[in-house]
Parts: C-alpha cells; structure tokens; sequence
C-alpha cells in the first residue's frame, strides 16, 4: 500500500521540488487527524493549489498528477464523504451550467482544527500559569529557573493540577517549602494509585478513620485499668 502511494504521489512530488505548490507546515501536521490517506492528502494539496473553486475535470486531474482516471475519480468520491471538497453545478460566467469543486468545507475544518489548537494551547498555558503563581503565592518567593522546569516535568507526566495542589497543602501543613519534598509526595502518591483530588481525600479520610480507631482503643485502655489493683 506504501508503495502504491508513492507511485501515486511521484508527479505531484515532481510539482513540488520544481516550486509550482507549496504544502502548508500546518496542513502536513494534521492530514492524520482528518483521517486522510497519504494519496488522499496529496490529491487534496493538489485541489489546494488550484483555488477555492475550479471546474470538476477529471480528465484534467489525471493527466497532470499521471493517475488512472478510476483513482481520480474514487479520490474524489472519499474527499466528498469526508467533507473535505464538496460537487455543484453552478452557471459560469457565460451562463453555461457545470459542474465544479468547491473547498469550502475544507477551509472551515482547517478554521475549526486551528481554533481548538488555539484554545487547548491557551487553557494548557493558562492551567501551568495557574499552578506556578500558587506555589510562588505558598512559598512566598520567585521559584528559580530549575523549579520550574521541576513543575513542568510534573505537568508533562499528566499529574493534575488539583492533585500539584493538594500535595503543596500536604507540605505546608508539615512545614516544608521545597519541590523536592512535594515531588516525593506525588511519588508516593502515584505508586499508591492517587491520582485525582478525589483520590486523596479519600486516602486522607481513610487514614483519619484509623487514627480516630487509635485514639479510641488508647481511651478504652485507660477505662479498662484496674486502678485497685495497681494500688496493691
């Protein structure tokens, strides 16, 4: 299948080296993700170059990128089912009625992918901005360059924020103001399957129970002695 793309593909390379298109860094990096075929992508970038609207030409198309006219015309058929170009017949300049390729819907999927791009980066950006200002506001102090990186590494391994915060709670209630023992507490955290701020409150309402138990069988322990006997 890799081979047969490639061959597909060859003219179109061709097209590219000698300058006459230009692939988009963009549309490169998410082609996967609008569940296209290699084939597919290239035929798209070749649709790409040649406008937002042109005339449906299948022979056209099969001549310039040298491929069978059936696997033009099966290209087109899956781009139309994915949304990615749409077929209509309008009346051209003349008044002549023909049928023509629009990239429309393409052009709105690019938007659509790009604005959520945007927003995750801005909520991703926002959520790190978010943790180091409250671990600053806890310690009191600028955090330097290495406990930032420190704070990243956490971010990066998709521990989550409430739970960066719990352990930050869980230090200053000891009396410690350093990374290094919040990062131990999330890897102790981790390794006891504590991953959410639910998580631990339920460990923590676990762990008041049995101290709440401890302190009643010490109570129970001193009604039970027999102070008579210790008298003799």
């Amino acid at each position: 299948m890799e081979g047969d793309d490639r061959m597909k593909t060859s003219k179109i390379i061709d097209l590219y080296k000698d300058g006459n298109m230009v692939i988009p860094i963009y549309f490169l990096k998410n082609y996967k993700k609008w569940n296209l075929e290699l084939s597919e992508f290239v035929f798209l970038m070749y649709f790409y170059h040649l406008g937002n609207k042109f005339v449906l030409d299948p022979g056209k198309f099969s001549k310039e990128l040298n491929i069978p006219l059936a696997e033009v015309m099966q290209m087109i058929d899956s781009l139309t089912e994915k949304k990615l170009i749409r077929v209509e017949v309008l009346k051209n300049d003349k008044g002549i009625m023909e049928e023509v390729i629009l990239l429309d819907d393409f052009y709105q999927k690019v938007s659509l992918s790009t604005v959520e791009e945007v927003t995750e980066e801005s909520n991703h950006t926002s959520e790190e901005s978010t943790i180091y200002s409250a671990i600053e506001k806890e310690f009191g102090r600028t955090l330097s360059p290495i406990e930032y990186e420190i704070i990243k590494a956490w971010l990066d391994d998709h521990i989550e924020e409430d739970v960066i915060r719990e352990a930050l709670k869980e230090a200053t209630f000891n009396g410690v103001s350093n990374l290094r023992y919040i990062d131990k507490i999330l890897y102790d955290w981790g390794k006891l399957g504590i991953h959410s701020a639910k998580d631990v409150e339920a460990m923590r309402k676990k762990k008041r129970k049995k101290e709440e138990k401890e302190e009643s069988d010490i109570d129970l322990g001193i009604m039970d002695w027999n102070w008579f006997d210790e008298d003799e």
